[in-house]
Protein backbone atom coordinates (compact mmCIF):
# COMPACT_ATOMS: atom_id res chain seq x y z
CA UNK A 1 0.00 0.00 0.00
CA UNK A 2 1.27 3.29 -1.39
CA UNK A 3 1.71 6.35 1.10
CA UNK A 4 -1.01 9.52 -0.29
CA UNK A 5 1.04 12.22 -1.71
CA UNK A 6 1.22 15.00 0.22
CA UNK A 7 -1.14 17.79 -0.96
CA UNK A 8 -1.73 21.82 -0.28
CA UNK A 9 -4.81 23.86 -0.77
CA UNK A 10 -4.21 27.34 -1.36
CA UNK A 11 -7.60 29.25 -1.65
CA UNK A 12 -8.94 32.92 -2.67
CA UNK A 13 -12.11 33.93 -1.86
CA UNK A 14 -13.93 37.55 -2.32
CA UNK A 15 -16.26 37.21 1.43
CA UNK A 16 -18.26 40.19 0.14
CA UNK A 17 -18.60 43.25 2.27
CA UNK A 18 -17.27 41.42 5.88
CA UNK A 19 -18.12 44.63 7.96
CA UNK A 20 -18.51 44.39 11.47
CA UNK A 21 -21.56 46.23 12.98
CA UNK A 22 -19.34 49.63 14.22
CA UNK A 23 -19.21 52.73 12.39
CA UNK A 24 -16.03 54.01 11.76
CA UNK A 25 -15.63 57.46 10.98
CA UNK A 26 -12.68 57.24 8.49
CA UNK A 27 -14.55 54.86 6.04
CA UNK A 28 -17.64 54.46 3.96
CA UNK A 29 -19.11 51.55 6.14
CA UNK A 30 -22.77 53.70 6.52
CA UNK A 31 -24.92 50.71 4.64
CA UNK A 32 -23.52 48.05 7.12
CA UNK A 33 -24.75 49.35 10.55
CA UNK A 34 -27.69 48.00 12.87
CA UNK A 35 -29.39 51.43 11.62
CA UNK A 36 -29.07 51.44 8.06
CA UNK A 37 -31.41 50.48 5.49
CA UNK A 38 -29.66 46.89 5.35
CA UNK A 39 -30.03 46.58 9.31
CA UNK A 40 -26.81 45.10 9.41
CA UNK A 41 -27.03 43.63 13.16
CA UNK A 42 -25.04 41.53 15.16
CA UNK A 43 -27.12 38.23 14.47
CA UNK A 44 -26.31 38.49 10.67
CA UNK A 45 -22.88 39.80 11.05
CA UNK A 46 -22.41 36.12 13.14
CA UNK A 47 -24.56 34.21 10.60
CA UNK A 48 -22.38 35.37 8.09
CA UNK A 49 -19.15 34.42 10.30
CA UNK A 50 -20.55 30.99 10.49
CA UNK A 51 -21.21 30.71 7.03
CA UNK A 52 -17.56 31.81 5.44
CA UNK A 53 -15.85 30.09 7.89
CA UNK A 54 -17.78 27.18 7.27
CA UNK A 55 -17.00 27.29 3.39
CA UNK A 56 -13.27 28.05 4.10
CA UNK A 57 -13.25 25.20 6.05
CA UNK A 58 -14.17 22.95 3.06
CA UNK A 59 -12.17 24.62 0.01
CA UNK A 60 -10.70 22.10 -2.03
CA UNK A 61 -11.48 18.89 -4.31
CA UNK A 62 -13.01 15.30 -3.07
CA UNK A 63 -9.55 14.02 -2.31
CA UNK A 64 -8.94 17.30 0.20
CA UNK A 65 -9.35 16.04 4.29
CA UNK A 66 -8.06 19.66 5.98
CA UNK A 67 -8.68 23.13 5.19
CA UNK A 68 -6.35 25.04 2.89
CA UNK A 69 -2.94 26.24 4.27
CA UNK A 70 -3.20 29.59 2.60
CA UNK A 71 -6.51 31.50 1.93
CA UNK A 72 -6.44 35.10 -0.01
CA UNK A 73 -9.42 37.47 1.12
CA UNK A 74 -11.17 40.12 -0.40
CA UNK A 75 -13.64 42.95 1.19
CA UNK A 76 -12.72 42.06 4.36
CA UNK A 77 -13.03 45.81 6.64
CA UNK A 78 -10.24 45.73 9.37
CA UNK A 79 -8.49 43.33 12.00
CA UNK A 80 -11.32 42.50 14.24
CA UNK A 81 -13.29 40.98 11.50
CA UNK A 82 -10.53 38.83 10.72
CA UNK A 83 -10.24 37.52 14.07
CA UNK A 84 -14.14 36.90 14.71
CA UNK A 85 -13.95 35.11 11.66
CA UNK A 86 -10.71 33.07 12.38
CA UNK A 87 -12.35 32.29 16.46
CA UNK A 88 -15.61 31.80 14.64
CA UNK A 89 -17.09 27.89 14.94
CA UNK A 90 -16.38 26.50 12.34
CA UNK A 91 -12.35 27.56 11.82
CA UNK A 92 -11.50 27.98 15.39
CA UNK A 93 -9.81 24.11 15.33
CA UNK A 94 -7.92 25.02 12.05
CA UNK A 95 -5.26 27.50 13.85
CA UNK A 96 -5.78 29.91 11.46
CA UNK A 97 -3.80 33.50 11.51
CA UNK A 98 -3.97 36.08 9.38
CA UNK A 99 -1.53 39.03 7.44
CA UNK A 100 -3.89 42.63 7.01
CA UNK A 101 -2.94 46.10 6.39
CA UNK A 102 -5.16 49.11 6.49
CA UNK A 103 -5.57 50.50 3.14
CA UNK A 104 -6.63 53.99 2.04
CA UNK A 105 -9.72 52.40 -0.02
CA UNK A 106 -12.73 54.70 -0.30
CA UNK A 107 -15.30 51.58 1.17
CA UNK A 108 -13.38 50.74 3.58
CA UNK A 109 -12.25 47.38 2.29
CA UNK A 110 -8.97 45.32 2.23
CA UNK A 111 -7.49 41.96 1.44
CA UNK A 112 -6.32 39.89 3.67
CA UNK A 113 -4.34 36.68 4.41
CA UNK A 114 -5.19 34.06 6.16
CA UNK A 115 -2.88 30.82 6.74
CA UNK A 116 -1.96 27.92 9.11
CA UNK A 117 1.07 29.25 10.81
CA UNK A 118 2.31 25.33 11.44
CA UNK A 119 2.29 25.04 8.06
CA UNK A 120 3.28 27.90 6.40
CA UNK A 121 5.87 30.16 8.24
CA UNK A 122 5.42 34.04 7.34
CA UNK A 123 8.78 35.70 7.21
CA UNK A 124 8.27 39.23 5.60
CA UNK A 125 5.48 41.17 4.58
CA UNK A 126 4.76 44.49 2.71
CA UNK A 127 1.69 46.14 0.82
CA UNK A 128 1.81 48.74 -2.24
CA UNK A 129 -0.63 51.38 -3.40
CA UNK A 130 -2.25 51.89 -6.97
CA UNK A 131 -1.71 55.29 -7.95
CA UNK A 132 -4.65 55.92 -9.90
CA UNK A 133 -6.04 59.85 -10.80
CA UNK A 134 -10.01 60.71 -11.46
CA UNK A 135 -11.21 62.44 -14.56
CA UNK A 136 -10.92 65.44 -12.37
CA UNK A 137 -7.01 64.79 -11.49
CA UNK A 138 -7.53 64.14 -8.06
CA UNK A 139 -6.34 60.76 -6.59
CA UNK A 140 -8.46 58.30 -6.72
CA UNK A 141 -7.91 55.52 -4.11
CA UNK A 142 -8.44 51.53 -4.02
CA UNK A 143 -7.41 48.30 -2.41
CA UNK A 144 -3.48 47.91 -1.64
CA UNK A 145 -1.81 44.75 -2.57
CA UNK A 146 -0.56 42.45 -0.06
CA UNK A 147 2.35 40.78 -0.74
CA UNK A 148 3.20 38.02 1.85
CA UNK A 149 6.23 35.66 2.05
CA UNK A 150 7.22 32.39 3.98
CA UNK A 151 8.39 29.10 3.78
CA UNK A 152 6.00 26.07 2.50
CA UNK A 153 7.07 22.79 2.89
CA UNK A 154 10.80 24.06 3.19
CA UNK A 155 10.89 26.38 0.69
CA UNK A 156 10.39 30.51 0.35
CA UNK A 157 7.27 31.51 -1.47
CA UNK A 158 6.05 35.16 -2.26
CA UNK A 159 2.29 35.39 -2.44
CA UNK A 160 0.48 38.90 -3.81
CA UNK A 161 -3.05 39.40 -2.93
CA UNK A 162 -4.91 41.60 -4.97
CA UNK A 163 -8.36 43.11 -5.68
CA UNK A 164 -8.64 45.49 -8.59
CA UNK A 165 -10.84 47.80 -9.48
CA UNK A 166 -14.50 47.33 -10.12
CA UNK A 167 -16.31 47.64 -13.71
CA UNK A 168 -19.12 49.81 -12.12
CA UNK A 169 -18.58 52.75 -14.35
CA UNK A 170 -18.03 50.58 -17.49
CA UNK A 171 -15.77 48.03 -18.60
CA UNK A 172 -13.89 50.56 -21.19
CA UNK A 173 -13.54 53.32 -18.78
CA UNK A 174 -12.21 51.42 -16.26
CA UNK A 175 -9.61 49.13 -17.66
CA UNK A 176 -7.10 51.84 -17.50
CA UNK A 177 -7.68 50.90 -13.88
CA UNK A 178 -6.73 47.54 -13.32
CA UNK A 179 -3.83 47.59 -16.22
CA UNK A 180 -2.64 50.08 -13.68
CA UNK A 181 -2.94 47.35 -11.30
CA UNK A 182 -1.38 44.94 -13.09
CA UNK A 183 1.69 46.75 -14.14
CA UNK A 184 2.13 47.25 -10.08
CA UNK A 185 2.17 43.79 -9.92
CA UNK A 186 4.64 43.46 -12.96
CA UNK A 187 6.62 45.96 -11.00
CA UNK A 188 6.58 43.75 -7.16
CA UNK A 189 7.72 40.82 -9.49
CA UNK A 190 10.85 42.10 -11.04
CA UNK A 191 11.69 43.41 -7.89
CA UNK A 192 11.42 40.48 -6.56
CA UNK A 193 13.30 38.23 -8.96
CA UNK A 194 16.15 41.09 -8.71
CA UNK A 195 16.86 39.56 -5.13
CA UNK A 196 15.99 35.97 -5.70
CA UNK A 197 15.96 34.48 -9.44
CA UNK A 198 14.36 31.87 -8.73
CA UNK A 199 11.42 32.79 -6.21
CA UNK A 200 8.61 30.73 -6.25
CA UNK A 201 5.70 33.53 -7.12
CA UNK A 202 1.80 33.14 -6.23
CA UNK A 203 -0.44 35.84 -7.42
CA UNK A 204 -4.23 35.63 -6.15
CA UNK A 205 -7.34 37.98 -5.96
CA UNK A 206 -10.22 39.15 -7.33
CA UNK A 207 -8.99 41.28 -11.16
CA UNK A 208 -12.35 42.12 -12.07
CA UNK A 209 -11.14 41.02 -15.51
CA UNK A 210 -11.57 37.72 -17.13
CA UNK A 211 -8.67 35.60 -18.17
CA UNK A 212 -8.69 36.40 -21.76
CA UNK A 213 -8.85 40.45 -21.15
CA UNK A 214 -5.66 42.49 -21.40
CA UNK A 215 -4.36 42.96 -17.29
CA UNK A 216 -4.63 39.43 -16.96
CA UNK A 217 -2.42 38.32 -20.51
CA UNK A 218 -0.51 41.52 -19.16
CA UNK A 219 0.83 40.41 -15.73
CA UNK A 220 1.03 36.82 -17.69
CA UNK A 221 3.29 37.46 -20.52
CA UNK A 222 5.14 39.87 -18.24
CA UNK A 223 5.69 38.00 -15.22
CA UNK A 224 6.16 34.67 -16.82
CA UNK A 225 3.30 33.42 -14.89
CA UNK A 226 1.05 30.59 -16.12
CA UNK A 227 -3.04 30.83 -15.65
CA UNK A 228 -4.66 27.49 -15.12
CA UNK A 229 -7.90 29.63 -15.10
CA UNK A 230 -8.08 29.87 -18.54
CA UNK A 231 -8.84 26.60 -19.41
CA UNK A 232 -11.42 26.17 -15.92
CA UNK A 233 -13.34 28.87 -17.31
CA UNK A 234 -16.08 28.08 -19.55
CA UNK A 235 -20.31 29.06 -20.27
CA UNK A 236 -21.35 27.14 -17.36
CA UNK A 237 -18.25 27.91 -15.41
CA UNK A 238 -16.95 30.99 -13.09
CA UNK A 239 -16.60 32.42 -9.96
CA UNK A 240 -19.52 35.29 -10.64
CA UNK A 241 -22.49 35.58 -12.62
CA UNK A 242 -23.85 38.88 -13.85
CA UNK A 243 -26.37 39.10 -16.49
CA UNK A 244 -26.99 35.33 -16.62
CA UNK A 245 -23.51 35.19 -18.19
CA UNK A 246 -20.48 33.59 -16.29
CA UNK A 247 -17.50 35.63 -15.43
CA UNK A 248 -13.90 34.27 -13.72
CA UNK A 249 -12.83 37.15 -12.47
CA UNK A 250 -11.12 35.18 -9.34
CA UNK A 251 -7.87 33.73 -10.45
CA UNK A 252 -4.68 31.56 -9.24
CA UNK A 253 -1.42 32.62 -10.77
CA UNK A 254 1.59 31.13 -10.19
CA UNK A 255 5.72 30.99 -11.58
CA UNK A 256 6.49 28.77 -13.93
CA UNK A 257 9.00 26.97 -11.88
CA UNK A 258 6.05 24.98 -10.15
CA UNK A 259 5.83 23.06 -12.63
CA UNK A 260 9.53 21.60 -12.32
CA UNK A 261 9.50 18.92 -10.14
CA UNK A 262 13.22 18.05 -10.13
CA UNK A 263 14.50 21.25 -8.47
CA UNK A 264 11.21 21.93 -6.10
CA UNK A 265 9.26 20.09 -3.23
CA UNK A 266 6.17 22.42 -4.49
CA UNK A 267 4.20 21.31 -8.07
CA UNK A 268 1.17 22.38 -9.09
CA UNK A 269 -1.41 19.82 -9.51
CA UNK A 270 -4.99 21.21 -10.37
CA UNK A 271 -7.32 24.24 -10.40
CA UNK A 272 -10.73 24.62 -10.21
CA UNK A 273 -13.73 26.98 -9.02
CA UNK A 274 -15.49 25.72 -6.03
CA UNK A 275 -18.53 25.85 -6.47
CA UNK A 276 -20.54 23.37 -4.52
CA UNK A 277 -24.42 22.95 -4.37
CA UNK A 278 -24.88 24.72 -0.93
CA UNK A 279 -23.32 28.13 -1.87
CA UNK A 280 -25.80 28.50 -4.50
CA UNK A 281 -29.28 29.40 -4.93
CA UNK A 282 -31.71 26.71 -4.78
CA UNK A 283 -34.44 27.84 -6.67
CA UNK A 284 -35.83 30.47 -8.93
CA UNK A 285 -34.74 32.75 -11.56
CA UNK A 286 -31.09 32.58 -10.52
CA UNK A 287 -31.40 29.40 -9.89
CA UNK A 288 -26.94 27.74 -9.82
CA UNK A 289 -25.79 31.39 -9.47
CA UNK A 290 -23.84 32.42 -5.55
CA UNK A 291 -26.18 32.58 -2.50
CA UNK A 292 -25.49 35.91 -1.16
CA UNK A 293 -25.59 38.09 1.70
CA UNK A 294 -27.81 40.87 0.68
CA UNK A 295 -29.27 41.66 -3.70
CA UNK A 296 -29.26 45.66 -2.42
CA UNK A 297 -30.69 46.48 0.26
CA UNK A 298 -32.69 43.31 0.69
CA UNK A 299 -31.22 40.83 2.87
CA UNK A 300 -31.02 36.77 1.75
CA UNK A 301 -28.24 35.78 4.29
CA UNK A 302 -26.18 33.37 2.01
CA UNK A 303 -22.12 33.97 1.78
CA UNK A 304 -21.15 35.63 -0.77
CA UNK A 305 -21.50 37.00 -4.55
CA UNK A 306 -18.88 35.25 -5.74
CA UNK A 307 -17.18 30.98 -5.81
CA UNK A 308 -13.86 30.66 -4.25
CA UNK A 309 -10.98 29.36 -6.78
CA UNK A 310 -7.95 26.57 -5.23
CA UNK A 311 -5.00 25.35 -6.33
CA UNK A 312 -3.54 22.30 -5.63
CA UNK A 313 0.06 21.81 -5.22
CA UNK A 314 1.83 18.18 -4.92
CA UNK A 315 4.64 17.81 -1.57
CA UNK A 316 7.48 15.72 -2.38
Amino acid sequence: MTNKQKQYTIAFYNIENLFDTVNDPMSDDDDFLPTSRKRWTKKRYYNKLRKIGSVISKIGNDDSDEAPVIVGLAEVENKLVLSDLISSENLRDEDYNYVHYNSSDERGIDVALLYKDDIFEVEHSDTFSIYLENEEGLRDYTRDILLVQGKLNGETISIIVNHWSSRREGKKETEYKRIAAAEKVNSIINTIKEDSPNMKIIVMGDFNDNPNNNSMELIEKESSLFNPFKTVWSRDVGSLNHNFQWNLFDHILFSINFFDNNISSLSFDEADVFDVKSLTQYHGKYKGQPFRTYVGKKYKGGYSDHFPVFINLKAS
